[in-house]
């Protein structure tokens, strides 16, 4: 891709902003907002359809785990392209599943055999231990850990240095 457009210039947009330009991938990275005029601000979200051709990505960057997961799926389904990003410093397995429109900040850990599915967050120093599913639109925040074996549910937010055991919540076994 030649472009990265962000939807939402706010501070998390900004740290999308900064690991997709350390990236390499990308040729300009610039914004969509509704309430912020500046730098790299090209227009509005609802606008985003304009601003779409075969080179751009898009990326919602809102806090509101739902809305970002509401934007993911509309861009989706409009055939357009999603980014997910992986900041350098972080590791993921190569067992992992990461999916689209997936960030993982510097530091983060996402162990063997797990699933990160759309829209997910995995914030600065935090660790997803392995054989996790972390459902569509979470956010593990800043230093959290997830022990092993663990689905967390869609939405939901780990806070900050929060621990969560292992298997609290057991991953659901297809029969």
């Amino acid at each position: 891709m030649d472009r990265l457009l962000i939807l939402g210039a706010g501070g998390f947009g900004k740290v999308v902003a900064d690991i997709a330009r350390q990236s390499g991938l990308y040729l300009e990275v610039a914004f969509l907002d509704d309430g912020t005029e500046g730098y790299k601000v090209l227009g509005k979200c609802k606008d985003y359809l304009e601003f779409a051709d075969t080179g751009t990505a898009f990326y919602p960057a809102f806090g509101n785990n739902e809305l970002r997961l509401q934007w993911i799926h509309q861009l989706q389904q409009n055939n357009l392209s999603v980014a997910t990003l992986v900041h350098k410093k972080a590791y993921v397995s190569p067992t992992a599943d990461i999916g689209e429109g997936v960030v993982v900040l510097p530091g983060a850990i996402v162990n063997t055999n797990t699933v990160v599915k759309a829209g997910s967050i995995i914030n600065c120093n935090a660790v997803v231990d392995h054989d996790c599913v972390i459902e569509e639109g979470v956010h593990v925040c800043l230093n959290a850990t997830v022990k092993a074996e663990n689905q967390i549910p869609q939405y939901t937010k780990i806070e900050a240095g929060m621990v969560v055991e292992n298997r609290s919540y057991p991953l659901k076994r297809e029969e």
